[in-house]
């Protein structure tokens, strides 16, 4: 297999020259997560009836992967990034392909498995591969080109669901077994196609856990947390109390997805002026009142209206998020970008295994006090976010820390 250095990357042909390839996998994989995220809720619901315990217990077994994305760190002994990347897409496409074909409760979280291993070891092996291969000065603009990118493959798929689903009268088998096998045979073809690039600086192969970048876990972790109020209620809402149908809910995806398409660069060149510190304390600060709105429409008994407009403005203000990774990128050492992506996926997961099942127990008794919880964690992650400095760098990392830079 042919392994090219990031310069002589440059003499290749555009279309096969490592950002290019960013770019093809930033599309591949909303193809397959996309339409089993946007479908879940009807599918669960419909075909399973499953209640709130039901979806918090499926979130849990979804998010068991991440917590040990710290294994990739041993994966890569003897893999490198890339391959392991384009690998874990293949066996996120076919997980989704089958997810139809086992309609029970066992058969849904062996799939749910088998997807999220394949996302979550893909999602650490690419945080890694751009934070390696994008320069810093160039980082908030990419990435921010990046979210677009696959936000517009997000948007296609929900697109042909929007339009399809009731004309064509689309089974889940259809939409499931199309979208994920797209996902695996771009993986598949970028395998074959695409030679092995080789990162300037050779990263370290083992457990890194370093004190001075602690301020980062710790957003990670809240950030963990949050997320998946957002991705197991939100949506579930919507179904279990508005009964929005799967056109319906995949409508408002659309909405989110085409906010991030014309918004994601530049939503990178602000971060690129203002600074992370800023913007992530502007993401936090508008979750805690989006969440707080969220309990009110339980509260308050607000309409579908408001529920559907909070719903696109929670889903915007996550897309704030990658200031965390340039964040983290300037003040990493690049050797330690691979194993502090996989610890920091782990961290970003301690909270998300246990989180789904113990909130949808507490849903049963009290929906509006989800979102409350879920506010503050958000003030949280305001709190720790005023401790990032305005210019980080090593040795910079929060308000606290002085100029030199620990080995530890």
């Amino acid at each position: 297999m042919q392994i090219v250095t990031l310069l002589d990357a440059q003499k290749l042909s555009l279309w096969r020259r490592p950002i290019f390839l960013l770019f093809v996998m930033a599309a591949a994989m909303p193809v397959a997560f996309s339409t089993w995220y946007a479908l879940l809720n009807n599918f669960v619901v419909e075909v399973a009836s499953f209640d709130g315990a039901d979806i918090g217990l499926l979130h849990t077994i979804r998010e068991i992967p991440g917590f040990f994305a710290v294994g990739v760190i041993f994966v890569i002994i003897f893999m490198r990034e890339q391959l392991l990347g384009l690998l874990s897409l293949v066996l996120l496409g076919a997980a989704t392909a089958f997810t139809a074909w086992f309609p029970q409760m066992g058969g849904i979280l062996a799939l749910t498995m088998l997807s999220s291993i394949g996302f979550h070891y893909y999602e650490t092996v690419n945080q890694s591969l751009q934070l390696q291969w994008i320069p810093k000065h160039r980082a908030p603009q990419l990435l921010g080109w990046l979210l677009a990118m696959g936000s517009a493959a997000s948007l296609v798929a929900f697109g042909v669901i929007v339009v399809t689903w009731e004309w064509l009268n689309l089974s889940f088998n259809f939409a499931y077994m199309v979208s994920g096998g797209i996902t695996a045979g771009i993986a598949i073809f970028c395998i074959l196609i695409y030679p092995q690039f080789q990162s300037p600086t050779p990263q370290h192969k083992s457990l890194i856990f370093r004190k001075r970048y602690w301020l980062y876990y710790a957003l990670q972790f809240m950030a963990g947390a949050r997320r998946q109020i957002f991705m197991v209620f939100a949506g579930f809402m919507m179904v279990e109390r508005f009964g929005f149908h799967v056109h319906e809910l995949t409508g408002l995806y659309l909405a989110n997805l085409l906010l991030n398409m014309l918004l994601g660069p530049l939503i990178g060149k602000a971060i690129g002026y203002f600074g992370e510190r800023n913007t992530l304390i502007l993401e936090y600060f508008g979750l805690a009142l989006v969440f707080l709105a969220y309990g009110g429409v339980y509260l308050f008994s607000w309409g579908a209206i408001i529920a559907s407009a909070l719903f696109v403005i929670d889903h915007l203000f996550f897309s704030f998020a990658f200031a965390l990774k340039t964040y983290f990128q300037k003040i990493a050492d690049p050797a330690d970008i691979a194993p502090t992506a996989a610890v920091a996926f782990t961290i970003n997961h301690i909270a998300a295994v246990g989180l789904p099942l113990a909130m949808g127990l507490v849903w049963l008794a009290s929906p509006s006090l989800v979102f409350v919880i879920a506010a503050i964690m958000a003030v949280i992650s305001l709190a720790l976010a005023f401790l990032i400095p305005r210019n980080p760098l090593p040795g910079y990392e929060t308000i606290f820390a002085g100029h030199s830079v620990s080995a530890n």
